[in-house]
This record gives C-alpha cells, structure tokens and sequence, in this order.
C-alpha cells in the first residue's frame, strides 16, 4: 500500500489578534521614520488576513475575551504605554520553551483521535518541525514522553527550515513506511513565529509582522489500509526544487533581539517566475498536467504569493480557496501552515466552491467519494520550492 496521511490535527494559542488592531499597535510605534506608518498601513491592509493567534497573550490584553495583562513586567508588549518591547533572543526562546510544548501535543493528540484504527501505541516513529526556537531534549523527545509513546520511538527533528520544512518531514515519514511497512510515523510541525517580531522601519521587518503567527499542525502518515469510508490523502511524489535567485531575498538568521527573518518584496517575482519550472519534475514524476490537478494546497507565504502561483499557473479562484481561508483566518504559521490547507482536502472542504454549514463555521461542499489529485507546495529560505502530489481518496 502507499504510505497516505490518515489524519490531520491542528491547535493554536488562545489569543487572537485582529489585524486591524495589530496594525494599529505597529504603526504607533515612537522612532519610526515619517513613512514607516504609511508603509505598515499598506502593507498590514493588503495582506488579506483577518486574524492570527499568537502564545504573546500581551497583545489580545485589549480585546474582549481575552487573556489581560499578566501582573508580572510586559516583555513583549507594554499596554499601558502601547509600546512593542526589544526582549533578548534568551528571553524569547524562554517563551518558545515554555508555551510550544502545548501546542506540539495538542495537535499531536488530535491527529492520533482522528485516525481509525491507529493509536498511541501503534506510533513507531516520531519527526517534529520547528524553526522558531529550541530545547533539548527536544519535541520529538517530549512527544515520546508526553503521549505515552514507546521508549523504542526512534525519533527525528528537523530545525530551521523554514515554511517548507513540513514536506522533508513528510518525505522522511514516506521513506520510513516504504521500507518498513508496519511503521506508523506522527509528524508535528509548531512554530511561535510571533516571539520574534519587532518595531522597524526595515521593509522586511513590516513584512514579516504583517503575515506571521502561531500554531501547530500534525499529520499520522502509515502505509496501513485507509479504513472503510475514511478518506486518506495518498504520498505520491514528492519534488524539492532551488530557484537559480533568490538566496539572499528569503532567510533566516538568529540576531541578539530575537531571530532575523530576511522576506524581501522581490520574492512573489521570483516564485511567478519559476514556479513552473519548479512543478515540473513532479508533474513529470506523477504522469500529469497542471489541468488533471483537483485541488491545491499552496503555503499562503503571503498574498502577492498566492496571487502570483494562481495566475502564472492557471489556477482557478475555488483551487486557491482553501490557501487563502488559512491564510484570512491563521496567517502564516510557517511549516504547519500547509497542513492546515491539506486537512481542508483530507475532510473534503478542498475549493468545491459552493458555500456550505461546516466545520468551523462557512466551508465548502464535500468532495465527491471518487479519487481526487491534490498538489501541494511551500516557498522557504535558498529559495527553496517545496512540492508533493497527494491523492485524495476514500477506504472501501
């Protein structure tokens, strides 16, 4: 049998930010030049994003609902004055060890629930995700221990890949079933994107604030049989691609006030002028065309993003439905954020196109019964393009 996804969970913090308010906060900053809040204005309003969560609960202190000002000192935010603090990177890892735990078990959990026939106890391999903070013993580690996994475990952690990072550990689950067919492997991908954003005039900065946030997607990937009437999301091919630019417009570094995200306005340039060569080995690998394709799953990196892999491909407004309502309601959440947009396939809210009572609130019409081909993919650091062929079908 294939190794396919049997389920996806999915969890985030408790604080919302609306991005009306964010923006606001952002562009009230003292010290910024005279066309930085214009700037942040633009750029906030154009990212076609709604809300966020974040595990900063500082910043939902002024909104209805939630969590209010800790009685400790601000670190990240200060409301009583409205100023974004400058905490150290340890300070920020310091939140990244305390709260990501939470989230890598939550959504490791939910995806364990939704997979008939699999449990805890059938879990043989363990691969975490994570570019956004470190510990060791690590979240493959505190998996093992948290959800009662076998000592035996073996175990993988993939750091500071960046928005791409979910596809080697899925490549690494398929590998892993492939050779050893009984392997039932819990893929979880966290990252706390939002400990390292700062008050800046740098463009990039404005960017990176704009669009990133918190949360945490799993996936149990098995080789086992799709139980009857539950639908699986089949590991076709899988396709990594470097762009012949763009090394220095997409990064990642480790700075003194927290990690430095280089995400420059040139990068929707260089993801329209490539994509097509970068889909083409996996296109070629899977035996079709961009027209024989169902459904998409594109890593919303930000809207010029989406926009420009829908019109250079061909993609209709339905395929990119489901990227661009992950991308309104969560932002983008780095590696878990495509497993986000798969779970939409996977439980058949994949851009049918008619609005209907789901889930959650408004979705999409189910998929049919019948097998669906969903192509999936993410832009990171290098430039890095990411790509899978997945199919979509239900047990019988």
């Amino acid at each position: 049998m294939s190794p396919s996804i049997h389920s996806i969970g999915t969890a985030v913090p408790s604080t919302i930010i609306g991005q009306d308010h964010i923006r606001d906060v952002f562009r009230s900053q003292p010290g910024l030049g005279r066309l930085a809040p214009r700037l942040i204005g633009a750029v906030f309003d154009g990212a076609h994003i709604d809300t966020r969560h974040t595990v900063i609960d500082e910043l939902g202190a002024e909104q209805p609902g939630q969590p209010g000002q800790p009685d400790a000192a601000p670190v990240f935010y200060d409301r009583a004055d409205g100023r974004i603090l400058r905490p150290g990177t340890g300070a920020r890892n310091d939140v990244y060890v305390e709260r990501s735990p939470d989230l890598f078990v939550r959504a490791a959990e939910e995806a364990l629930a939704g997979a008939p026939g699999i449990t805890a106890a059938d879990v043989t391999h363990v691969v975490t995700v994570s570019c956004t903070g470190f510990f060791a013993p690590g979240p493959d580690y505190l998996l093992v221990r948290r959800l009662g996994l076998a000592p035996s475990t073996r175990r993988l952690h993939i750091g500071f890949m960046g928005c791409y990072g979910a596809f080697p550990a899925l490549r690494a689950a398929r590998d892993t079933c492939l050779a050893e067919p009984d392997a039932v492997v819990l893929v979880v991908c966290a990252e706390l994107c939002t400990l390292h954003l700062r008050s800046s005039d740098d463009p990039d900065a404005i960017i990176a604030s704009s669009v990133f946030a918190d949360g945490a997607a799993a996936a149990v990937v098995s080789s086992r049989p799709a139980a009857v009437g539950a639908p699986v999301l089949d590991l076709d091919v899988l396709e990594t691609v470097l762009t012949p630019v763009g090394e220095d417009d997409m990064a990642w570094s480790i700075g003194d006030q927290g990690f430095d995200m280089v995400l420059s306005s040139y990068v929707p340039h260089i993801v329209e002028e490539h994509v097509d060569s970068a889909l083409a080995p996996l296109l070629e690998a899977g035996g079709v065309a961009v027209d024989e394709i169902d459904g998409w799953a594109v890593h919303p990196g930000g809207r010029s993003i989406l926009d420009r892999v829908e019109s250079q491909v061909g993609l209709s407004e339905a395929q990119m439905a489901p990227s661009r309502r992950v991308l309104r309601e969560y932002g983008n959440m780095s590696s878990a954020t495509v497993l986000f947009i798969l779970r939409e396939h996977l439980e058949g809210r994949g851009g049918e196109g008619q609005d209907v009572e789901g889930r959650g609130g408004a979705g999409h019409a189910p998929a049919p019964p019948e097998a669906r081909r969903v192509c999936a993919m993410a832009f990171g650091p290098g430039l890095t393009v990411e790509s899978a062929l997945l199919t979509r079908r239900v047990g019988g």
